[in-house]
């Protein structure tokens, strides 16, 4: 007996046939049919339409007229032109208001930038908004496609066919050749211009993927031994050190939001100019004391020659660190090393300016992540209502953890200098412990294990887009072109596979509907029915 096919024509009534199908003009007909579903049309005619004119009422066509006219053809492809056609006015219309909010409402009081004059087809929000709508519509066909396809390949009739080409057969017949033919719909993202959101979109749903395999490997016990320390918190110490390295000696390469929020919560370490310090006098910047800080490193650390000390040596410091004369000429004499007098001029003890980074930045940070995670807390206010006390416990335990881990790494990041400097000879990794002093900052993200694994893969993100600039920079590789769609539609592949092979493995409802979206399966949680402690499992693994 043929197998079943899996999305099967609907079956014929007696409505689909009637003249009053066709009675509606044809314009009417189709433009119905490609903006709004029957279900739709009746709440719409419903709530609306019956409380309109009696002129209108008379004028528009009945739920039973658009219903039959959806019976009497094939409503799929129909469902995936809406679905696209709604992607594209939402993106566009989002990207609009977007564009409307930055150049009215956040750049008040600043010269706005004048926008060379483009035809409205390079315009980059429109070729955003139709690439998501084509990924959209063709995901959708091609889905449906290679599912009927392996339905048929499957059936008795399709015999000979498997056996004169086994390969190809076994290709498209398997579990996994819908999902993976339709991530071929992701080639459409090269609709959008190559520039920064295509390279970040490759990176996250590339990242993402690797996520979700590795949770469904998991599932299926390939890490059985795990310790119990075990964690995406691991990837965090590989990712601040890139980071921090790139930051100093390749900024260009570097996110500037993490840089900006790095140098806004770097009370004690960058020091501020002074409100009594004379305005004709030049004070160095928060970057060009992280520049000279770079130059340093070149030069191997070199030590400090305090002008008090030495009133007679008019050329204290090297020539290229000229600009931070201002903060190291009235250094404390005792401190040895250039980098310490730069960081902590006021203070010889580098411990104690360790300590005090901490008291100083804590309360700032605390009350940023409060901010932030109660803003984020406000759509589980029924979880408050029900049990108040271990909601308001647990929120206490992740803004601490966060707080005490964001601290503590750049704390750490920068008091490395100052470690190294004391424990390290000079010319030993001069520019290398940079990377060093990352890490040691990444390893405080085992505080926040629990929690925080979003904040982890955040950082991973990105450090790859850092270290993929900073490569291409220095000509240790060079990009293809269209390589980001490329990483975009192997990330998509694994996406689909995996959720095909192990739906709990796709962490978060919100993205198990989006893909049920993707496929046409309307907006619903695959595991939305299920019960049991599997699901809860996987959920619980989402917070390490």
């Amino acid at each position: 007996m043929p197998a079943a096919e899996p999305y099967p024509s609907p079956p014929s009534s007696p409505d689909s046939s009637s003249p009053e199908a066709f009675e509606v003009d044809p314009v009417l007909r189709n433009a119905l049919r490609y903006t709004i579903s029957a279900k739709e049309y009746q709440t719409l005619h419903e709530y609306l339409i019956n409380r309109s004119p009696a002129a209108l009422r008379k004028r528009a066509p009945s739920p039973e007229k658009v219903s039959a006219i959806s019976r009497a053809s094939n409503d799929h492809n129909a469902a995936a032109i809406r679905a696209s056609l709604r992607v594209f006015i939402a993106s566009q219309t989002g990207l609009q208001v977007w564009d409307l909010i930055t150049t009215r409402l956040l750049s008040r009081g600043s010269s706005p930038k004048a926008k060379a004059k483009a035809s409205i087809l390079r315009s980059p929000n429109l070729r955003l908004s139709l690439s998501l709508s084509l990924i959209l519509y063709l995901h959708r066909v091609l889905f449906r496609f290679f599912t009927r396809l392996r339905s048929n390949l499957l059936s008795k009739d399709a015999a000979p066919f498997r056996r004169r080409n086994p390969r190809i057969a076994g290709s498209l017949t398997s579990r996994l050749a819908p999902a993976v033919g339709a991530s071929l719909a992701g080639f459409a993202l090269g609709v959008y211009p190559a520039d920064q959101l295509r390279l970040t979109i490759a990176i996250y749903v590339s990242t993402r993927a690797a996520e979700f395999a590795y949770n469904a490997l998991d599932n299926e016990g390939w890490f059985p031994n795990k310790p119990r320390w075990w964690g995406s918190w691991m990837l965090m110490p590989l990712a601040t050190g890139q980071l921090l390295h790139a930051f100093v000696f390749d900024r260009d390469c570097f996110p500037k939001a993490y840089g900006d929020f790095i140098l806004s919560h770097t009370p004690n370490y960058l020091q501020r100019r002074p409100r009594s310090y004379p305005s004709a006098l030049s004070w160095p910047e928060p970057h060009t004391i992280v520049d000279s800080l770079a130059e340093m490193s070149r030069l191997h650390w070199p030590p400090f020659v305090s002008p008090i000390l030495y009133p007679n040596n008019h050329s204290p410091l090297p020539s290229t660190l000229a600009s931070i004369s201002p903060i190291t000429d009235p250094a404390h004499p005792s401190i040895p090393h250039l980098s310490c007098a730069l960081l902590h001029p006021g203070n010889p003890s580098c411990s104690s300016t360790f300590l005090t980074y901490i008291l100083a930045a804590s309360p700032p940070l605390l009350k940023f992540f409060t901010l932030i995670y109660t803003l984020f807390s406000l759509p589980r206010w029924k979880a408050y209502l029900s049990s108040p006390s271990q909601e308001l416990n647990g929120l206490a335990k992740r803004i601490l953890r966060t707080t005490l881990f964001i601290t503590m790494a750049i704390g750490s990041s920068w008091g490395s200098i100052c470690l190294f400097a004391n424990l390290l000879p000079r010319a030993f990794l001069p520019t290398q412990r940079w990377f060093l002093g990352g890490l040691l900052g990444g390893l405080w993200a085992f505080v926040d294990r629990k929690g925080g694994r979003s904040n982890f893969l955040y950082s991973v993100r990105l450090s790859v887009d850092s270290a993929w600039k900073v490569g291409r920079k220095r000509g240790w590789w060079k990009g293809v072109r269209g390589g980001d769609v490329g990483v975009f539609v192997a990330g998509l592949m694994l996406v689909n596979a995996v959720y095909e092979r192990d739906a709990a493995a796709v962490q978060g409802g919100m993205l198990r509907k989006g893909l049920g979206f993707l496929r046409g399966e309307g907006f619903v949680d695959r595991l939305a029915g299920r019960e049991g402690e599997g699901r809860e499992e996987v959920e619980r693994k989402s917070e390490s």
